[in-house]
């Protein structure tokens, strides 16, 4: 497998190559932090935004979906607090230009400390073997207890700084770490400024009477000037939650690693109103059952942990991450957030119409607490080829990139593949895909050696290849290859189709859960 410096860059390589992500306006030079998704990418997108909507909305029985308005009334902003304060505390490097979020700076560099801390267990691990105490080598190390107290001090100053909006104390703290640009390696920084993250944007045909509204920076929003509508429409009781998928747009100066932080991206997020005083319970259980959804694609557990936030976000009681070990290093996945009831009174305020839920069984009415789930599709899309990328060397000596993607994700189910092009084999190829492709997305070869379109079909992650050869005429069976393993069996052409739809079920994974 290719090691973590140049994996992202393969990775990109690879999308570009076998058609699932493409520079957006490429023909024009492109546009930075802007991707289009190619005919293999939107397959297998579309696949995770359903395995997300089906174990949210269709495996709950008090979640239901919604699709709501990239456009808002402007009012919605400031009632979420996105007009006054979505900001970045951006930083530039005087010698290379360069410009940095300041608090990704800080967080990196809190991170190699963790890293340091987690070698010396490691070494101490592998020393000590079984009789290893961990809990007794973290308390009493001199190495880990000067660095995990050097962290700790850092964080809290950290935090303390970013609660109060101290923006000098940011750039003190970048100072006082000897952190320094990643490029020109100085610390000749700027001070540090807020940015803010919308796109606006005007509604109307003359432009003096125009209105300046915004593309939608978070598709919650939508969601909690919907509650109503949806709970006395669809007649939920408490707890009950609102899950949608769209699109959302932040004028990020700092896009960077590829689709991992984008202008123009899309969010999975579910909305779940509790009783308040219940919201810690209901917290606790949406990071379990989030994490086991992730658990449930068979990658190393390894590759996922939780970081709890230093700061809280402005509406948040309690928040963590779900972090994904990306090529560079661990970063968020999804968070799970406790809103507390800040959104819905904050609409209630702005508004001037109440939103709030009648609960019988008390015979009163409340704001409702929020505890959200909200996961990048797009980043999702580059942990699972971050995890599924592999380069193999075979028993021949022949190398093959294979994407071990779950097959029920795969953007292709099976390719039909016919060893030769005469003698009626190609007639009988089409015929089986005819027979699959209203139930899959299956993809069809006839050119080609049969080798090189097995390794074209490992590149992108076909989990079944169906060859049909002069036996197939003969006997009525084919060969069907598994693309992890290679192994091939002989199978009866009339089993081909219930073979498959067992093999990439999404039903057998969602029982899962």
């Amino acid at each position: 497998m290719a090691g973590n410096d140049d994996l992202l860059k393969k990775i990109i390589s690879h999308c570009k190559e076998y058609g699932f992500i493409f520079p957006s306006s490429e023909i024009y030079d492109g546009l930075s932090a802007v991707y289009d998704y190619g005919q293999n990418g939107v397959e297998l997108k579309n696949n995770i935004r359903n395995y997300w909507w089906k174990a949210m909305v269709q495996a709950n029985e008090n979640i239901r979906g919604l699709d709501t308005a990239i456009f808002m009334h402007p009012l919605t902003w400031k009632a979420s607090g996105h007009t006054d304060a979505f900001n970045d505390p951006l930083i530039d490097n005087k010698d290379s230009k360069k410009r940095y979020r300041a608090d990704v700076l800080i967080e990196d560099h809190l991170s190699k400390i963790g890293e340091k801390i987690e070698k010396e267990v490691a070494k101490a691990r592998e020393r000590f073997g079984p009789a290893f105490n961990e809990a007794q080598f973290r308390s009493t190390n001199p190495r880990v207890l000067e660095n995990q107290k050097k962290k700790d001090e850092i964080s809290t100053q950290f935090a303390a700084a970013m609660e109060q909006n101290n923006l000098a104390e940011v750039r003190q703290i970048i100072l006082d770490c000897g952190i320094v640009c990643p490029v020109s390696g100085s610390r000749n920084w700027t001070d540090v400024r807020q940015f803010n993250l919308m796109f606006s944007t005007r509604v109307g045909s003359v432009s003096e009477e125009a209105e300046t509204i915004y593309l939608r920076p978070e598709t919650a929003q939508g969601i909690f000037v919907n509650f109503l509508n949806v709970q006395k429409t669809g007649r939920m009781k408490i707890p009950f939650g609102i899950a949608q998928t769209g699109k959302a747009f932040r004028n990020e100066i700092v896009a960077r690693q590829f689709i991992f932080r984008m202008r123009e991206f899309e969010q999975m997020e579910m909305q779940f109103f509790v009783k308040p005083g219940t919201e810690m319970d209901w917290y606790s259980h949406w990071k379990e059952k989030r994490m086991k959804w992730h658990h449930t694609l068979g990658f190393p557990a390894a590759n996922y942990r939780f970081h709890d936030h230093i700061k809280l976000a402005h509406y948040a009681s309690a928040a963590c991450d779900i972090e994904f070990s990306f090529p560079f290093g661990f970063k968020e996945l999804e968070g799970i957030h406790s809103r507390t009831d800040f959104d819905l009174k904050n609409h209630e305020k702005f508004s001037g119409k109440k939103l709030q839920y009648f609960d019988p069984e008390l015979n009163e009415s409340y704001v409702p607490y929020v505890v959200e789930t909200s996961i990048g599709l797009d980043r999702m899309f580059l942990a699972i080829l971050s995890a599924a990328y592999r380069e193999e060397q075979m028993e021949d000596n022949a190398a093959r990139v294979v994407l071990n993607i779950p097959p029920f994700l795969s953007p292709v189910k099976a390719a039909i593949l016919p060893l030769l092009n005469k003698d009626r084999l190609p007639e009988k190829g089409m015929e089986i895909y005819r027979s699959l492709r209203l139930s899959h997305n299956c993809y069809y070869e006839e050119k080609d050696t049969i080798g090189r379109r097995y390794r074209r079909q490992d590149a992108i992650g076909t989990p079944y290849c169906i060859t049909i050869d002069h036996q197939t005429l003969a006997d009525d069976t084919v060969t069907i290859r598994e693309r992890d393993t290679m192994k091939q069996e002989r199978i009866p052409v009339n089993k081909v189709a219930g073979i498959i739809d067992e093999r990439v079920s999404i039903e057998k994974v969602l029982a899962l859960l």
